[in-house]
C-alpha cells in the first residue's frame, strides 16, 4: 500500500497547505479513529482517513478598562491570544494548558499586578486529572531550574540551582486509577505543578514531557485567579471530562 508523511496526506485531503496541516498535528488536534496523530513527518497509508479537532472559541469571562480575563483553549498559545485581543499578556499558560489568562490594558495597572506577582501574592488555582489514586492533601516544595533551547523549554528539579518553588495538592475525585486534583501555587516555575505532579509520582494526563500517558489533550486547568479585588473563575471544558 502506498505511504506518504502524515502532513502531506492530511493537506490533500483537506485541501489545506502542507504547513497548515503540519501545524494542526503539531498541536495534537489530528486523529486516526480514537488515535492521536503524533508526528506530523511520519510515514502513513495515503487512504488514511484523518478526523480533526475543533479548538473552541477564547471566551471573555471578565472586561473592565484594565484587564480582560479569557479562559484560553487547550492547544493554542497564549501569544496568540494577545494577538487577537491587542493587549499585553500579564502572564502565559503553556499552549496545552486551558483556563484563565489574563491580559492588561493600563499601563500603570501592569506595572502594579506584575509587582504582585513578583511578590507571589496572586492566587493561581489549578485543576488536573493525574494518573494513580491521590488519597490525601500533600505540599511539594523543591526548587526548579528551568532550561531554554530552541525556543523549548523543559524544567526539571535542582536543589542547588533551582529556584524555590511550592505546590499544594488536594484531591477532589477518584476515576478507576486517576485523581482529579485542585493544585495551588504562588510561585510561577516554567512547568511548575507538572514537574512537581510529576515528581510526586502522579503526571498528569497527557503530559507525555514528564511522564504522562498519552491522552486526547493535557488534562491541565487554569481554573482560578484572584489578584488585587478580581478574582476570576474559568468552567472546565468538556474535553476535560473523564469517562
Amino acid at each position: 500500500m502506498k505511504k506518504d508523511k502524515a502532513y502531506k496526506v492530511l493537506a490533500r485531503q483537506l485541501g489545506i497547505s502542507n504547513k497548515k496541516a503540519k501545524d494542526l498535528i503539531d498541536r495534537g488536534l489530528v486523529y486516526v479513529g480514537d488515535r492521536k496523530v503524533q508526528i506530523a513527518r511520519g510515514e502513513i497509508d495515503v487512504d488514511t482517513k484523518f478526523r480533526v479537532k475543533e479548538i473552541p472559541k477564547p471566551e471573555v469571562l471578565y472586561e473592565d478598562d484594565k484587564i480582560v480575563a479569557i479562559n484560553k483553549p487547550a492547544h493554542i498559545t497564549s501569544e496568540e491570544i494577545k494577538e487577537s485581543q491587542g493587549h499585553e499578556l500579564l502572564h502565559r499558560l503553556d499552549k496545552e494548558t486551558s483556563g484563565v489568562l489574563l491580559l492588561v490594558k493600563d499601563k500603570d495597572f501592569r506595572k502594579k499586578a506584575i509587582e504582585e506577582f513578583k511578590k507571589e501574592n496572586v492566587y493561581k488555582e489549578y485543576s488536573a486529572w493525574v494518573e494513580g489514586i491521590v488519597p490525601e492533601p500533600f505540599e511539594i516544595d523543591y526548587p526548579i531550574l528551568t532550561i531554554k533551547k530552541g525556543g523549548k523549554a523543559k524544567s526539571r528539579l535542582s536543589m542547588s540551582k533551582g529556584k524555590p518553588a511550592k505546590t499544594y495538592v488536594e484531591p477532589l475525585e477518584i476515576h478507576g486509577k486517576k485523581t482529579k486534583v485542585k493544585s495551588v501555587i504562588k510561585t510561577g516555575r516554567t512547568h511548575q505543578i507538572r514537574v512537581h505532579l510529576a515528581r510526586a509520582g502522579h503526571p498528569i494526563l497527557g503530559d507525555t514531557l514528564y511522564g504522562g500517558k498519552p491522552w486526547k489533550r493535557m488534562m491541565l486547568h487554569a481554573k482560578r485567579i484572584k489578584l488585587f479585588d478580581y478574582d476570576i473563575e474559568a468552567p472546565e471544558p468538556k474535553d476535560f471530562e473523564i469517562h
